[in-house]
């Protein structure tokens, strides 16, 4: 299976209490600051555009019209990711405005054969932010509020392209110029995007800085592709053909975002499938209440510990829901369906079932593998040949369910640290053989950045 992204990771980071509370207190301080910034600098540009007018009012209506419908159509991507590609389209296209085109408000026509656009950057900034706000609106009126630093994120990264593009127009450039430092500037841009989204997860999820970029440009970057190349497709028309053709040219990222969207519903689908699968072990009393829940989240949150990418993580989270789903075909359950107290050779026979269940669904093959080896000890994965080669241990993953599973089924819901100590503690006695020390270790950390109640 290739799943590269999923969103438990991002809901790991916070402690159930805190998920209750209004979102701007959620938020942390990275997030703050980069809002912060949006907010003073939108402030700023609107101040401007007041004192001095609307340039090419004609322009900048139809492309803040074009950045609220495509704020009103935003999506969530896999990974809790919000993004407007078309509202991101129109704005970076507007900045890089060289002519508004046959109409477009203006007589005297420039050295390059069109009517100059006349737009500051600040202009640019003030006519993405109210788009923004206006496409934003009916969301607000549902109780669909925008995610406060990817709104952020959106606008600093038009800032950018308008602040480095549009003191440009004014010089008497030929258009393998301009068209040059147009892709200069938005692949710029997007770098810039990336990183303050990577250093901003880092942060939320307890990340290291350099799996949160590879994670980022993995998810961004096909997406950023498509944005960027239709910003330009839109700056070029509408420069010689007028705003009409800005009906004609966001097509390309509209049939994008379709695409994109299609694909979010269906890892969505994926995860909540999973999750139903995961709860019939508990309806049937063969472990207790939210056991394949706890075990889930101890396991990403341990995965992020470790290093562990996005994709990997999401197998993580398919295989620590679906690890017990092999009780099922016991005919008496296991007392309170701890399988750690278990003999080696049940659990290793209930890992087995539940792994040829997962992998009868035909596209879970890498999660049933993850949960075939879970049983299996730390140091003795595969039995010796006498070549003395040391035997291979199991799979990360396997090694993460194997410790998480262990520790929720001797804690189980109870909130009692001292108890959770004591069983930790039994881990690392048996960390010589049957858990993986460095696993065990990075649930102290986890268990640790619990809240104390």
């Amino acid at each position: 299976m290739n799943a590269p992204t999923g969103n438990a990771a991002a809901r790991l980071g916070a402690p159930l209490h805190s998920r209750r509370r209004p979102a701007w207190q959620r938020l942390d301080s990275g997030q703050l600051m980069l809002i912060a910034v949006a907010g003073l600098g939108v402030l700023g540009a609107v101040t401007q555009v007041a004192a001095v007018g609307l340039a090419q009012a004609r322009v900048a209506v139809a492309f803040g019209v074009l950045i609220a419908l495509g704020e009103l159509f935003r999506m969530v991507m896999p990974g809790n990711r919000e993004v407007a590609p078309v509202a991101t389209a129109g704005a970076v296209g507007y900045a890089l405005l060289v002519g508004v085109g046959p109409g477009g408000g203006g007589q005297v026509v420039g050295p390059l054969g069109v009517v100059p656009a006349e737009h500051s950057w600040l202009q640019v900034v003030a006519v993405t932010a109210a788009g923004m706000l206006v496409g934003s609106l009916p969301h607000v009126a549902v109780g669909r509020s925008p995610r406060l630093d990817a709104t952020a994120r959106r606008l600093i990264t038009v800032g950018i392209v308008a602040v480095s593009f549009r003191p440009l127009v004014s010089l008497d450039l030929g258009w393998p110029v301009l068209l040059a430092a147009m892709g200069v500037v938005v692949v710029a841009s997007c770098c810039a995007d990336v990183v303050i989204a990577a250093m901003i997860r880092a942060e939320a999820v307890r990340a290291r800085f350099g799996i949160a970029l590879r994670d980022e440009i993995h998810a961004k970057a096909p997406l950023c592709a498509a944005t960027s190349a239709t910003a330009m497709l839109i700056a070029v028309a509408t420069t010689f053909l007028g705003t009409a053709a800005l009906l004609v040219f966001t097509a390309p990222i509209l049939v994008t975002q379709f695409a994109f969207r299609r694909y979010a519903g269906i890892r969505a689908t994926y995860l909540q499938t999973v999750r139903a699968l995961s709860r019939v072990t508990e309806v049937g009393g063969y472990v207790e209440t939210g056991h394949s829940r706890r075990v889930s989240r101890l396991a990403v949150a341990m995965g992020r510990e470790l290093g562990m990418a996005e994709g990997p993580l999401l197998e993580l989270e398919y295989a620590a829901l679906m690890h017990d789903i092999g009780q099922l075909s016991l005919g008496d359950p296991i007392p309170g369906g701890a399988t750690v107290l278990a003999s080696p050779a049940e659990q290793r026979r209930i890992a087995e079932l539940g792994a040829e269940v997962i992998r009868q669904t035909g596209v879970l093959d890498r999660v049933a593998h993850i949960v075939r080896l879970s049983s299996h000890p730390y140091r003795s994965a595969a039995p010796g040949d006498g070549s003395g080669v040391r035997p291979v241990p199991p799979p990360l993953a396997s090694r993460i369910i194997k410790v998480a599973n262990a520790y929720d089924d001797l804690v189980g819901d109870s909130a009692d640290r001292d108890r959770g100590a004591a069983v930790l503690e039994r881990l690392r006695l048996d960390s010589a053989s049957e858990y993986d020390p460095t696993v065990v270790e990075a649930l102290n950390r986890v268990v640790d950045r619990r809240p104390r109640y």
